[in-house]
């Protein structure tokens, strides 16, 4: 049977990377990505980027975690060849050739600020075009990153053909599903993903690949992936995370709202941020109890809910695009005030990305570029 919970879980998570982005292109702190917010940090904060503090240490770890425990239910169901190749179509055709078909428009937009101020220079404009291609990946980090850690667990199943790491952890994490003491092993997960948090470049060296690595961050991501794989694809652990997520939801909004109230005003993307201890804390308890608020109340689907099972990924893959043109056209070439261009480029980002994602996937061929999907 579908777990219509994870399906849900997911397309919400990824309603909450749209908004997130729209915060974020007006982030004042000059992350990559962003176009610049509407005072000088840090002598300005802007309250609205809290969203920013609130989403940003879960969300991505938590799309990642639902990536493997989906991969073991359709690795259960056909040929690790068939899934790897579907994989192959899905995830590293649009994070490659998609990016010279769709994508370099978000590039082009990325660029624009450094172009008026003569950053570029004079270039051809085949160099140019290549250039918006490269910086258009934008939230495609997420499915190139994806992709790789597929072929690494194809490789770790070779390993271990027989699922006795798979088995073991059902066994140690699921144990007697009458046992509430059984979601403390669970919790203690989270050393894990303090741990992998460490493997960020603390100091990133200009003109050198750390930063590109610290935004990817494939080492961390690969933590929450293989749990979901081998701990959390087992009906023992999500009984256990289930009946459990009052408790993780009430610990997750206490240390996001002690995160939030003594962090405020750093910048929550540096590696420093992101390997503290209370930003991973809140990270995984609001991991934990997502899963199983989603399981213990959402495990059913609709009309509303079956269209943005099949449409989020889409829609996920052509946001950007929206976000990226009319937020950089409504702060360069208007006077609007900040409140209206938040409430619009939320608007617009809302309304036109499944507009695009249901034109672009009429069309055959572009379709198999930038979605990678067939039919």
């Amino acid at each position: 049977m579908r777990k219509h919970w994870i399906d849900n879980l997911r397309w919400v998570t990824v309603l909450l990377v749209l908004l997130y982005h729209v915060i974020y292109f007006y982030n004042n702190k000059g992350v990559f990505g962003g176009i610049g917010g509407f005072g000088e940090y840090p002598e300005y904060k802007q309250y609205q980027d809290i969203v920013l503090y609130i989403l940003y240490p879960w969300f991505m770890p938590l799309l990642f975690l639902l990536a493997g425990i989906s991969a073991r239910y359709a690795l259960q169901r056909q040929p690790a060849r068939k899934w790897f190749s579907a994989r192959t179509r899905k995830l590293l055709v649009p994070g490659t050739i998609g990016l010279f078909v769709f994508h370099w428009m978000v590039g082009y937009f990325n660029t624009a600020v450094a172009a008026r101020e003569g950053t570029f220079g004079e270039m051809p404009a085949v160099a140019k075009y290549l250039m918006w291609a490269v910086s258009g990946t934008g939230p495609l980090w997420f499915i190139q990153v994806l992709w790789l850690l597929s072929a690494l667990l194809l490789l770790i199943r070779a390993i271990d053909s027989k699922d006795r790491l798979w088995n073991a952890c059902g066994r140690f994490f699921g144990g007697d599903n009458g046992s509430k003491a059984r979601i403390v092993p669970i919790l203690l997960l989270g050393v894990l993903f303090w741990l992998g948090e460490q493997t960020l470049i603390k100091n990133p060296r200009p003109e050198s690949p750390d930063g590109l690595l610290n935004l990817y961050k494939p080492v961390f991501y690969m933590v929450p992936f293989l749990m979901g794989y081998f701990v959390f694809s087992h009906d023992s652990v999500q009984k256990h995370v289930k009946s459990a997520w009052i408790p993780l939801l009430i610990a997750a909004c206490a240390a996001g709202a002690v995160l939030v109230v003594t962090t405020f005003g750093q910048d929550n993307t540096s590696p420093q941020y992101l390997c503290s201890p209370m930003n991973c804390l809140y990270g995984w308890l609001a991991c934990l109890g997502l899963l199983g608020w989603f399981n213990a109340k959402f495990d059913r689907t609709g009309k509303f809910a079956g269209y943005m099972t099949r449409s989020s990924y889409g829609i996920y893959i052509v946001h950007y695009l929206v976000i990226a043109s009319l937020g950089y056209m409504m702060k360069q070439y208007t006077q609007l005030p900040p409140v209206a261009m938040y409430l619009i480029l939320a608007a617009a980002v809302f309304t036109l990305s499944p507009l695009i994602y249901e034109l672009i996937r009429r069309i055959p061929f572009i379709r198999w570029c930038v979605f990678g999907e067939k039919k």
